[in-house]
């Protein structure tokens, strides 16, 4: 504990150096701020108002400086609830991929396919491949849309509880669909309801968690797709010999074990404290913190931590409206949040163009590129199970690297081994069938260590606190729209009664993973190690994306943001911080 108080008065000490530095100036910008006419009320807001910009630029600092360890012992509350979030993504990974397995499985292709007598099969056509992948697709527009408009309004719990009882419903017409019309429909629906869970996760664990632990809360999204992944190819396993016509349907309702758990968790999280400070309902972002925090070694005493971050997100949101910063879709494409907006949608797209959909397809890819049946999907399963290690490999390199070296660097080697694949498809043995399979497994894992789960951490750090929902909502959008026509080529190039290119699509999206390591190299800014504050202010000075890392912006500078926010905007920051002291008094 000692060792705990000495840590804490030196991180005092050093806060207390930095702001004796700044005070002059702050007290200049006050002085011009009043000007000549001496106001002893002016001047009491004034003093305050200095007295909160030195506790939240502490804060950031601590936050900044704040290990792994420490934050690990501080927030493991938090680390739960963003988990139980997140864990929503595994129904989605689970059946986008169960659909795309299907289409190698006997039951489903006899249920919904065509009889093809010059291959002696059935298929599913290439039309109705489309349809099916892309209806989902087209659904997680209208559930993306959805979702930010009422996470915005009601907050993150109150529009994921309702999708997760929906959920529970429109399972039953995927279930008991008797034609492929039926079973689109239910694609489409669903879909809706994905959508809501791919940005609301990512931005709440983006939100609750500190610097030090927003890498692996995020990217922790990507293992819950991957999960999903690797339970469906391991049910798809189990159900590939059984010769009932209807097998197919145990995989479909395996999807009812899910929603209700998650839909308890999701009831008992605490809300988001930056969604509650941005409706002005300060008290309730105090009680959030309070039950996302810890006490222990580092943290002796909760309630001025929490003052402390409540003041801190209070200043943020506030700067952001003092500049002008509106909250409507319109402000994601003006001034610098224009920037933001397309690195952040142009991370995700660049993860959807460069081969990763050729995972999802996996064991039609490894069948069509000569495989038996049993062994492609043996394959699936070896290759989501790397996909695991992949995952978790990454929370290692970020521990060393940054979030552009292992996304620039990840982007490089699936290049080469998107080449190589498209190689070994120019061949006609059966060599080059396991060959190409066998790239498909290593390039899975490259993904998963690299540009699959860093795509969950880099874009929620992108947006302003105001435009974080809208922002991660219209990346996911053109993600899911890049998807759409991603699945168009995919079933075409991959299907013999189509294109039939088989494992030869890898030079296709090799050439998309080129651009997107030259794009990232030039726009693709490193955020490690970044608070909130820090990236509002890199992106507010236009610092070059490959400056952020070696440039150190000044967060909280009183100043400054006295001349934003004026005479009124100081008043109201003060005044909203004693009605907040006025109620911790009158709750005691």
């Amino acid at each position: 504990m000692s060792e705990s108080l000495s840590h804490i008065n030196d991180s005092k000490a050093e806060g207390k150096h930095i702001d004796d530095v700044l005070i002059s100036s702050d007290i200049e910008k006050k002085d011009s701020f009043v000007g000549a006419e001496t106001n002893p009320n002016v001047d009491d807001y004034i003093s305050k108002f200095l007295e909160m910009s030195e506790d939240a630029r502490a804060d950031d600092q601590k936050e900044k400086q704040m290990t792994l360890k420490e934050g690990i012992k501080t927030f493991p509350k938090a680390m739960a609830w963003s988990v139980i979030l997140s864990t929503a993504l595994i129904m989605e990974g689970y059946d986008t991929c169960l659909l795309a397995s299907f289409y190698a499985f006997d039951g489903f292709k006899r249920q919904f396919g065509d009889y093809y007598p010059d291959l002696g099969e059935y298929q599913i056509p290439a039309k109705w491949q489309t349809g099916l992948s892309n209806s989902y697709m087209c659904g997680q527009l209208i559930g993306l849309w959805l979702a930010s408009v009422f996470a915005d309004r009601i907050g993150y719990r109150k529009t994921l509880m309702p999708a997760l009882i929906m959920c529970v419903g429109l399972i039953f017409i995927q279930f008991f669909a008797p034609t492929r019309e039926v079973l689109l429909v239910s694609y489409v629906l669903l879909g809706i309801n994905w959508g809501s869970y791919q940005t609301i996760t990512v931005t709440y664990a983006s939100e609750i968690a500190p610097a030090s632990l927003r890498v692996y809360l995020t990217t922790y999204v990507n293992l819950c797709w991957v999960f999903g992944q690797l339970i469906s190819a391991g049910v798809i396993k189990g159900i590939s010999t059984m010769t009932d016509k209807y097998s197919y349907r145990i995989a479909y309702g395996i999807q009812w074990v899910w929603p209700i758990p998650i839909l308890i968790g999701v009831y008992l999280a605490p809300e988001s404290p930056y969604f509650l400070v941005r409706k002005g309902r300060i008290q309730e972002a105090k009680h959030s913190l309070y039950r996302l925090l810890t006490a222990n070694s580092y943290l002796p005493d909760k309630n001025v931590v929490v003052e402390s971050m409540v003041t801190k997100i209070q200043l943020i949101v506030k700067e952001e409206d003092a500049v002008g910063e509106g909250s409507t879709f319109k402000d994601c494409f003006t001034g610098p949040n224009l920037r933001r907006t397309r690195i952040a949608a142009l991370t995700w797209l660049f993860q959807n163009i460069t081969g990763a959909t050729l995972m999802g397809y996996s064991t039609y890819f490894y069948e069509q590129a000569g495989l038996a049946t049993s062994n492609a999907f043996t394959f699936s399963i070896i290759q989501y199970c790397l996909g695991i290690i992949g995952t978790i490999a990454s929370w290692t390199l970020s521990q060393k690297l940054g979030r552009f070296s292992i996304y620039f660097g990840g982007m490089c080697v699936m290049i080469v081994l998107l080449l190589i694949t498209g190689g070994l498809g120019c061949a006609s043995s059966a060599g080059a069938g396991w060959g190409a399979g066998s790239m498909l497994l290593v390039y899975t894992f490259v993904y998963d260590s690299s540009v699959g789960p860093m795509c969950y951490c880099i874009i929620p750090e992108m947006p302003s606190a105001k435009l974080r929902q809208k922002t991660v909502m219209l990346s996911r959008m053109v993600y899911n729209i890049s998807g759409i026509v991603v699945n168009v080529l995919t079933n075409y190039m991959l299907n013999p009664s189509a294109w039939g290119w088989g494992a030869k699509t890898g030079f296709f999206w090799a050439g998309f993973a080129i651009c997107a390591a030259t794009w990232a190299w030039f726009e693709l800014p490193e955020t490690k190690g970044r608070t909130f504050a820090e990236l509002d202010k890199l992106f507010e000075q236009k610092i070059p994306a490959r400056k952020f890392k070696y440039t150190i912006p000044k967060t909280f500078d009183a100043g400054e943001m006295m001349e934003k926010l004026g005479e009124h905007g100081i008043k109201n920051i003060v005044n909203e911080r004693e009605h907040r002291e006025y109620a911790d008094d009158e709750s005691l």
